[in-house]
């Protein structure tokens, strides 16, 4: 299958990688001079060379839609997936674009999640709380944090764009959002623009009590989901790999760091879309951040 990844910075590195390893014929679309055989300037040049069967596009994410546009021109149909979060700001999809557009929440992918998934299933869910926290300087040891697009708003930054699975398993999880009451915004004394600190407090279709904290500041990375239901507290450490119930440890998951991305690339070369996040449910988490902003610009609930 002849794969074409748009931008190469870390992700597009990886992702390049791991479709060579699945066997893709690869080609990067970089503006940059990058040590890749098969480099291109842009997408156009790409496609009047060979016409391609799968596209990544993990550039900056101010950029995807940009370039999701370049695609519904170019008449692309075939699968497409999309660096998570889909834009740097809620957009509508360009017509033409091809219905297999995903996004890249590959937490979705994660056994430790849906070992959740499947032992909260046909529970009466009471509460939820989820915390994901890392320190940024430490994300990209070999780059200066202030020069990331992490550190820049315009660029897609911040935490609750770059730590956005949370919403997106959560989603997935428990039947989508109805409201949220948010708190966050540029809090600590990190060199940067952009948001390091959001907690928010959601109404979901199975949950009416859900709370999702989300920061740059952890120096010791945290990342763990709580559920209380009518009969058990489950809790999922997704740093660990393990699953314990009313306190007691029941599953463990050794995973490789690229085993999740791994196993999306797999799904769409397979055509088994099932698990995958479509662009309309990651429209809906666009969605959630605009809202989760708003409340905290003006301290008040907002409804879907």
């Amino acid at each position: 299958m002849r794969s074409v990844v748009v931008g190469y910075g870390s992700i597009g590195r990886r992702h390049s990688r791991l479709l060579d390893e699945l066997g893709c014929q690869v080609s990067v679309v970089s503006r940059r001079s990058i040590d890749h055989p098969n480099r291109y300037p842009t997408l156009r040049k790409v496609f009047e060379d060979s016409r391609p069967d799968y596209v990544v596009v993990a550039n900056r994410t101010s950029e995807h839609a940009g370039t999701l546009e370049e695609l519904a021109q170019l008449g692309f149909n075939g699968p497409v997936l999309v660096e998570k979060p889909l834009a740097n700001t809620p957009i509508s999809l360009p017509a033409g674009i091809s219905e297999e557009t995903f996004v890249a929440y590959n937490f979705r992918f994660h056994p430790l999640v849906n070992d959740l998934r499947d032992r909260i299933e046909g529970e009466k869910i009471v509460s939820v709380d989820a915390y994901a926290g890392e320190f940024l300087p430490n994300w990209r040891p070999d780059r200066d944090y202030r020069e990331t697009y992490s550190a820049h708003p315009e660029q897609g930054g911040g935490v609750i764009r770059d730590l956005s699975h949370e919403l997106d398993y959560l989603n997935w999880l428990l039947e989508g959002w109805s409201r949220v009451a948010a708190l966050g915004g540029q809090l600590s004394e990190l060199e940067i623009s952009s948001d390091d600190v959001f907690i928010l407090l959601l109404e979901t279709g199975r949950c009416p009590a859900v709370t999702v904290h989300l920061n740059y500041l952890d120096r010791e990375p945290h990342r763990t989901v709580r559920v209380n239901t009518t009969e058990h507290t489950l809790e999922a450490d997704l740093i660990d790999g393990s699953l314990s119930i009313d306190g007691a440890l029941v599953s463990e998951y050794d995973l490789e760091r690229d085993a999740t991305y791994q196993a999306e690339h797999e799904a769409i070369l397979n055509e088994e879309y099932g698990r995958l996040c479509t662009a309309e449910e990651a429209l809906d988490i666009m969605g959630l951040i605009d809202a989760a902003e708003e409340s905290a610009s003006n301290y008040a609930w907002v409804e879907k």
